[in-house]
C-alpha cells in the first residue's frame, strides 16, 4: 500500500469495486478507506513471475488456481471487510471462486520493496494469519537472495531460506531459491 486516496472520507465495498474496474491504478481497501498501490520495479515483476512458472505446472489438473499481482484477497477483521492485493496467491478450494477475489487461499506470497515492506511484514502477516485456509505466508525479498517462510504449522514463526530450497507446503514442491530470482539482478 502505498497513499491514503481520501481519509476523511469512507466508502462501501461496492463503490470500491465499482472503481477498481474503471481505475487505471489498483486499491487495496480497508475497512472503508482506500490505498493506492505502488508500481512495481523490474525486480519485483522478475521474481513474481518466476515464483509463479515454477509453481504453475503443479496446479495444472487440480482444484488449486494461481494468480499473479491482480486477484484480491478478501477478509473480514471484526466487522471491517479488507481487500488486498498479494503478488501471487493460491487458491486450492474449488468453492473460492468470486469473480474478483478469493477468500480461502492457501498460499500468499509478497515480494517486498522499501515501499511495502512494513506492511507486509506487520499489518498483512497479522491479518493473513486470521484466514483458516491459509497454510503458509511466504516474503520474497528483491535485494538480496532471502525468502521468508511463516506456516501455520509452525504457529506463523518464520523460516529463513537464503540457499538451497523453498519449500510450498500446498503443492508439496521444494523450489530452488535460484530459479526465484533467475534473471535478477541483485
Amino acid at each position: 500500500m502505498s497513499s491514503l486516496t481520501n481519509p476523511t472520507y469512507s466508502i462501501g465495498v461496492e463503490d470500491y469495486f465499482q472503481g477498481e474496474l474503471v481505475s487505471e491504478i489498483r486499491h487495496e481497501y480497508v475497512g472503508g478507506q482506500v490505498y493506492a498501490m505502488v508500481g512495481a520495479s523490474d525486480r519485483h515483476g522478475l521474481i513474481a513471475l518466476n515464483f509463479a512458472t515454477a509453481l504453475r505446472p503443479l496446479t495444472r489438473g487440480t482444484s488449486c488456481q494461481l494468480f499473479v499481482a491482480d486477484m484480491k484477497v478478501r477478509l473480514t477483521i471484526a466487522t471491517q471487510e479488507v481487500f488486498y492485493y498479494p503478488d501471487l496467491v493460491l487458491s486450492c478450494d474449488p468453492n473460492d471462486r468470486a469473480t474478483y477475489f478469493r477468500e480461502r487461499p492457501c498460499l500468499i506470497v509478497e515480494v517486498l520493496s522499501e515501499a511495502t515492506e512494513r506492511i507486509d511484514r506487520r499489518e498483512k502477516l497479522l491479518t493473513y494469519q486470521t484466514i483458516p485456509s491459509l497454510r503458509e505466508y511466504i516474503l520474497v525479498a528483491q535485494d538480496q537472495m532471502r525468502v521468508e517462510t511463516y506456516r501455520r504449522g509452525n504457529d506463523w514463526r518464520p523460516e529463513v531460506i537464503t540457499e538451497g530450497a523453498v519449500s510450498v507446503e500446498c503443492l508439496d514442491v521444494d523450489i530452488a531459491i535460484e530459479t526465484i530470482y533467475e534473471d535478477v539482478a541483485l
